[in-house]
């Protein structure tokens, strides 16, 4: 059991670990765990799989998508970030609707069921190209074309979109749900201190911690299931994880809408500004994902796998009963250096680890209803795919 740490709280009783579920968790008992030592993280594991196993038993699930990268131009400079560019940059591109919609279709081919689209935040906001770019394809602003293209997938195809467009008024919510079924913000972290000269998210307007709170809780008045995460890694501390954490929980006591909460963690590359930054520990994300799973235990959470190769399986180990969007065709763009596991991979060592993997929607099959109603053309798209008990009907 957790005994001694290194905070003030001092000794924890084994109660403390394997709290009732459901019951509200302290900010004081959380920060003891995510700091368990290497001793204590076997109970903490087992506590965080008991209450992953009482509200997701047996299954394990992931999104077949794929992946389009709309436009990677981007008004934000982070420290970790090598999917944005500049207009004169190499690889600084704005994709056209003919190739959205052949990634979309080549991915139907594969059997996918999500269109992931991400972009940078507002481009044309601080770029003139942008708007030349948006001007000749007839939109107002980026936000403006994303809509068209989730539309376009959405007509013309059997792909539900996914946007990830970063910031977002609660107008653009509203017209973003009625074609996508969910999408998504991640909050990465709550502390503001990452804005600095010199940190991760300096020169990066648009990661205010309290910017993106309001998003998603904007989300939660209008009902859109949403899915939100932290970026661990990148120079908060453990408490801090905790209390990204806890203002996810927050939000979704209040209004029931987070589908889904992401444990990312950092991985250094050669050519970012922070190329000599140290990569969170295994244990630091075992950890971080098993407090996550204490303190909401009836949310999906999730890992990527690609970010966690080659013993990706042991996340499972930690909590998570998802693996997040997998692509058959597309590479993770924002880490492409880091492919994706091959899917029947994926489900062998899934397999081994005593689950059944399912494969599910863009939206989890808890929250269909709650998209359901937004639009004509969106429910019409959702009954046509929707399998048994709510996951993708070509794995039902």
């Amino acid at each position: 059991m957790l005994v001694e740490n290194s905070n003030q709280s001092g000794a924890i009783p084994r109660a403390a670990v394997r709290p009732e579920l459901g019951a509200p968790l302290s900010r004081e008992t959380a920060y003891c765990w995510i700091r368990a030592s290497d001793e204590e993280l076997p109970e903490l594991l087992s506590a965080a799989r008991d209450a992953r196993d009482r509200f997701k038993p047996g299954v394990i699930t992931h999104s077949r998508k794929v992946f389009v990268p709309l436009t990677n131009l981007c008004r934000d400079y982070c420290g970790y970030c090598t999917f944005r560019r500049d207009p004169a940059q190499p690889g600084a591109h704005t994709m056209t609707p003919e190739e959205v919609l052949a990634v979309a279709r080549a991915g139907e081919k594969l059997g996918c069921t999500e269109a992931l689209f991400s972009l940078g935040d507002k481009p044309e906001l601080i770029f003139p190209e942008m708007r030349e770019t948006l001007r000749e394809l007839a939109f107002r602003s980026t936000l403006h074309y994303l809509e068209a293209m989730c539309e376009l997938v959405l007509r013309e195809t059997s792909l539900l979109p996914h946007p990830n467009p970063g910031l977002m008024s609660a107008e653009w919510i509203s017209r973003l749900a009625a074609v996508s079924p969910s999408m998504g913000l991640m909050l990465e972290t709550t502390n503001d201190s990452l804005l600095a000269p010199g940190t991760a998210h300096d020169n990066a307007p648009d990661k205010l911690p309290a910017r993106r709170l309001r998003t998603i809780e904007e989300a939660g008045k209008q009902g859109v299931p949403f899915t939100t995460g932290i970026l661990i890694g990148i120079g908060e501390s453990a408490d801090d994880r905790v209390d990204s954490l806890l203002a996810i929980r927050d939000l979704h006591l209040r209004y029931g809408h987070i589908q889904e909460v992401i444990i990312q963690n950092f991985r250094v590359k050669s050519e970012i500004p922070m190329h000599n930054w140290p990569e969170p520990s295994r244990g630091e994300m075992l950890r971080t994902i098993a407090v996550a799973r204490l303190l909401m235990p009836e949310v999906n959470i999730q890992a990527p796998p690609n970010l966690s190769d080659p013993d990706y399986e042991n996340l499972l180990d930690a909590g998570i009963n998802d693996w997040g969007g997998v692509s058959p065709l597309t590479p993770d763009f924002i880490n492409p250096e880091r492919p994706w596991p091959h899917l029947e991979q994926l489900k062998l060592r899934t397999q081994e680890k005593g689950f059944k993997l399912r494969q599910r929607l863009p939206i989890y099959p808890e929250f269909l209803e709650q998209a359901m109603g937004k639009s004509d053309l969106l429910d019409s798209k959702l009954n046509a795919v929707v399998g048994g008990e709510g996951y993708a009907r070509s794995t039902a």
